[in-house]
């Protein structure tokens, strides 16, 4: 599968148009609270308008109840993929998938993903600040496996990961890796990254990558080398 996803981390729309009618292809597009928030809903229908894939990512988090009328209202976007918190526990997990299938009458049902940890969690915040305790390879298997019994397509995880989410999984588990950065690329609050390279080899299927393109002044150049990169 190897999709590359463009997270869009900018602070007004001109700046999303004018990295957008820079590439003469359809892209896969990351939409998350920063730009939800500033612009409304009303963001995703303009952006499908040029044709691209829609990942919103919300992350949502509550009781199953608001989860699922939450969901059923984002499906009506049409909508390619989503996701909620893992942590929520496994009934709200299954909330937000019934959520999505009540709304997405006429329209194709939207991927559901669950957040398993975020990139920028290192053992030292997990265990000393959230109070989750042991090794975070293992709390990231442990939200995978309850992401698949209720009914999630995958989950949003570390490159170094994602091995053992397929051994448990299944090779046809979604596996969205954020903290993708090109060699040369500054870290930032992100702690468990990785290269397109090592992406590629762990077999991820979906890569999120944001200011690697987005930072560049020639976005469209760094955005074919990973791609090449993903599909060699």
């Amino acid at each position: 599968m190897n999709k590359i996803i463009i997270a869009l981390d900018f602070s007004t729309e001109k700046e999303i148009f004018d990295f957008l009618n820079k590439f003469n292809e359809p892209l896969y597009i990351k939409l998350g609270m920063e730009l939800i928030y500033a612009f409304g809903l009303e963001i995703v229908e303009k952006i499908k308008k040029l044709g691209h894939d829609i990942f919103l990512d919300l992350k949502l988090h509550d009781i199953p109840s608001i989860v699922r009328k939450a969901m059923k209202n984002l499906a009506k976007l049409d909508i390619q993929l989503i996701n909620i918190h893992c942590s929520g526990g496994k009934q709200m997990m299954e909330a937000a998938v019934a959520g999505l299938k009540e709304g997405s009458v006429n329209k194709k049902l939207p991927l559901c993903i669950g957040v398993t940890q975020l990139t920028s969690t290192s053992k030292e915040i997990m265990n000393n600040e959230i109070l989750i305790p042991g090794e975070v390879d293992d709390v990231v298997i442990s939200y995978a496996k309850l992401a698949k019994e209720a009914g999630l397509d995958g989950v949003v995880c570390s490159v170094h990961e994602v091995k053992k989410i397929y051994e448990i999984c299944g090779d046809d588990f979604l596996t969205v890796t954020p903290g993708i950065r090109l060699g040369d690329d500054l870290i930032n609050e992100q702690h468990r990254i990785a290269t397109p390279e090592l992406a590629k080899n762990n077999k991820c299927s979906h890569i999120v990558v944001g200011r690697s393109i987005t930072n560049n002044k020639q976005p469209q150049e760094v955005y074919k080398k990973i791609k090449k990169v993903m599909e060699e």
